[in-house]
């Protein structure tokens, strides 16, 4: 009997009808001699709307008491699905995170998983129940309801997995599974059947926003194989792998990711000595900013430029802190350009493939792109650009390297 662990999210059970379309999957599985343990969301739109109650009342609300509050969607959730179950004839439980005792650190709204306790589930597995818990949240050591922060579903899916120690996570979404790139980009993007941990998480730091990365680092860690599939269509979707199970001849290049959202700072003039990289980037990181791809060059007479990407949304705030700072650090100026993005090459295949840079660089300069950074890592190649090329220069090298469906493209030609 195989043990499948499966979570469903907010566009999966947006409505009645949705959720008992969930139940209706979820039975065949069942029927099939499954045993299943059921992971949901709240019904989207339903965290914006408990969060902008809390808004209507206080601009900072406590963050214990807004666990408490955005506790309550997944909740409603877990109710009806068991109510959509039981009318088909199924045996359902649901569980509250605490119920199923997934216990956590006391960081409201980002608590961390320190331990669950497996036995009420299997109980209830044991009786012949589908089990139906409450993603995105669990109770600290003083029964304190916490919930995990953004993704938080998916993680309480592959951590209850792990726990169990299921044959399967599944993650059920309103796509297929995981493309090369963007369909909305590329027309032709390839579903990928499998693509290795490492690739999921280059790709979901990237921008890919498919899958969390907390839940793919906690599938890598224990191990969980993890499948990304459609709630509306049927689809064998994308297996996440450790990469001893894949095909060393697979192509160099699972995927492209990018990333609108950046902004690129420059520091120039500032004196070529030791310590300088980090009075440029210390205060700015020390002002919670996350810091992207870094570039130092050094000029003939001694002085450095710094180039730096943050998150746009941040930009305006770490211009402030490098201007208020400019003087000490014997800076000529300080430049903010908001009109950047990142696209990233990504494959462990480049382990074992040369040239993946050059055929890069020659593709997007064929276009005409100039390139301002480039970071490169094991398997993983970005480059920032102008934001008004990001869409050409995605299509560029999804064209170079080969990665569009094959069936789309014919059907094109």
């Amino acid at each position: 009997m195989t043990l499948i662990v499966q979570k469903y999210g907010g566009t999966s059970v947006g409505s009645p009808e949705k959720i008992d379309a969930v139940a209706e999957k979820i039975g065949k599985f069942r029927d099939d001699g499954d045993d299943i343990v059921v992971v949901v969301s709240a019904m989207s739109g339903e965290t914006n709307r408990l969060t902008s109650l809390a808004q209507e009342i206080t601009e900072q609300p406590i963050p214990r008491e807004m666990d408490v509050l955005l506790s309550t969607g997944e909740q409603v959730t877990i109710a009806l699905l068991c109510m959509a179950l039981k009318k088909r004839g199924y045996a359902a439980r649901s569980f509250t995170g605490g119920q199923v005792r997934i216990l956590t650190d006391n960081s409201h709204t980002k608590a961390r998983i320190k331990e669950i306790d497996s036995s009420p589930m299997r109980a209830e597995l044991d009786q012949g129940n589908i089990v139906v818990v409450a993603g995105f949240q669990g109770v600290d050591d003083n029964e304190n309801i916490t919930t995990l922060g953004r993704g938080g579903s998916d993680t309480t899916a592959v951590a209850l997995a792990a726990a169990l120690d299921a044959d399967e996570c599944q993650i059920y979404t309103d796509v297929k599974g995981v493309y090369t790139t963007d369909p909305r980009v590329v027309e032709d993007a390839k579903l990928l059947n499998s693509i290795t941990f490492e690739e999921m998480l280059e790709l979901a730091s990237l921008g890919a926003k498919v899958l969390q990365i907390r839940s793919v680092e906690f599938a890598g860690k224990y191990k969980v194989p993890l499948r990304v599939l459609s709630t509306f269509e049927e689809s064998e979707g994308t297996l996440i792998t450790l990469e001893e199970e894949t095909d060393m001849e697979d192509p160099a290049i699972a995927g492209i990711a990018f990333e609108r959202d950046e902004a690129k700072l420059t520091v120039a003039g500032v004196p070529d000595i030791p310590g300088i990289a980090y009075k440029v980037i210390g205060p700015v990181s020390e002002a919670g900013i996350e810091v992207d791809v870094i570039v130092q060059n050094a000029a003939a007479d001694g002085s450095n430029d710094i180039t730096f990407t943050v998150k746009r949304a941040e930009s305006d705030k770490a211009k402030g802190i490098l201007d208020a700072i400019a003087n000490d650090l014997k800076a000529k100026e300080v430049t903010l350009d908001k009109k950047v993005c990142k696209v990233s090459l990504v494959g462990v295949g480049m382990r074992s493939h040369a040239g993946i840079a050059s055929k890069m660089f020659k593709a997007l300069a064929d276009e005409n792109i100039n390139i301002e950074i480039i970071t490169t890592s094991e398997i993983k190649i970005s480059v920032v650009i102008e934001e008004k090329y990001l869409e050409l220069a995605v299509r560029a090298l999804h064209s170079v390297f080969e990665l569009a469906d094959s069936k789309t493209a014919g059907n094109e030609a």
